[in-house]
């Protein structure tokens, strides 16, 4: 299929947003709503690296779009459209169909727009890119540079299911189909990342590399020191049952990556806030850490030492 074919057949279906001119203009044309600062994020997956070549061309579409959304989930903005890039190698019509179906569903899921984007073929293999449009009430973009010493640190969801589900993707651990979903089909946690400011979070970052590599992020970002606490790092029970007891298992977890939580820091005065917030958008929230003076990340095991931990997470290069 030509890529006059890609965009006539499969894209222009899905971009009625007027901002998207049907497609046949080289850009986008969009504004935002009154009283409204934009938020834009940008990320790519690649074969390979991000997702498995074998994957299912519509859950490869969902997880494009979806790992875009978590950043603005944890800037707490509402997504508005995305423009796509896709850097294909010799995808056939039917590899093609499905990227659509996958995308239109995603897109409808959370509401999003189909604002433009570009495509080309030919690449020794797929590099897949999406720019995600949000916006958020001027004053409440969160970052992950506003941890202060003092602060909680909680984390959404549970931690270490895509991890296991990308083990069980290659072959290498037995199927359990809620954890191969999470790590093929991530949930971007919209609804909590907008309502953290109003609940007087003062940071957030979604967890994509590991959790102790993105809480070791937040603290360098912020001037802080962050202490996660590997007791209290939640673990679906599909996940307990697979990992080893004790630190071990909850090490594995929380150096995974690919889970799409929020990693938030907090005043304790907001913890009620908070875990109202996440009661009513039916989310589970933990506290595993907290924000103390001084610079550095650290990890402390059940009896309450520090751990030594040789690799934090997932970071391309290394």
């Amino acid at each position: 299929m030509r890529e006059g074919e890609i965009i006539e057949r499969l894209l222009r279906p899905i971009a009625t947003h007027p901002a998207a001119r049907g497609l046949a203009d080289d850009a986008a044309v969009w504004s935002p709503p009154i009283g409204r600062e934009l938020v834009l994020t940008h990320d790519v997956i690649a074969e390979g690296v991000h997702y498995l070549r074998a994957d299912d061309p519509s859950d490869i579409a969902w997880k494009l779009v979806a790992v875009n959304l978590s950043d603005l989930a944890a800037k707490g903005a509402e997504p508005a459209g995305v423009l796509i890039g896709l850097g294909l190698a010799r995808p056939d019509d039917a590899w093609l169909e499905r990227f659509a179906s996958g995308l239109a569903r995603v897109l409808a899921e959370y509401d999003t727009a189909l604002f433009g984007g570009d495509t080309t073929t030919g690449a020794a293999s797929a590099v897949l890119g999406c720019t995600a449009v949000g916006h958020v009430p001027r004053g409440k973009s969160l970052s992950r540079t506003g941890a202060r010493p003092g602060d909680d640190v909680y984390v959404t969801g549970t931690i270490g299911d895509a991890g296991l589900g990308l083990a069980i993707a290659r072959g290498e651990a037995p199927a359990d189909p809620a954890l191969l979903r999470r790590y093929r089909l991530p949930v971007p946690r919209l609804a909590m990342g907008q309502g953290l400011a109003d609940a007087g979070a003062h940071a957030a970052m979604d967890v994509s590399d590991g959790l102790l590599i993105d809480a070791s992020r937040m603290a360098k970002a912020s001037g802080v020191r962050i202490e996660v606490a590997l007791a209290d790092v939640p673990l679906s029970d599909a996940a307990a049952a697979r990992l080893a007891p004790g630190d071990a298992g909850r090490l594995a977890a929380a150096t995974s990556g690919d889970d799409y939580e929020l990693l938030i820091a907090a005043p304790p005065q907001s913890r009620a806030a908070l875990f109202t917030l996440s009661e009513t958008v039916r989310l589970g929230l933990t506290h595993v850490g907290r924000v103390v003076a001084g610079e550095g990340f650290s990890v402390i095991g059940e009896d309450g030492g520090p751990v030594t931990v040789p690799r934090l997470g997932y970071e391309h290069g290394a």
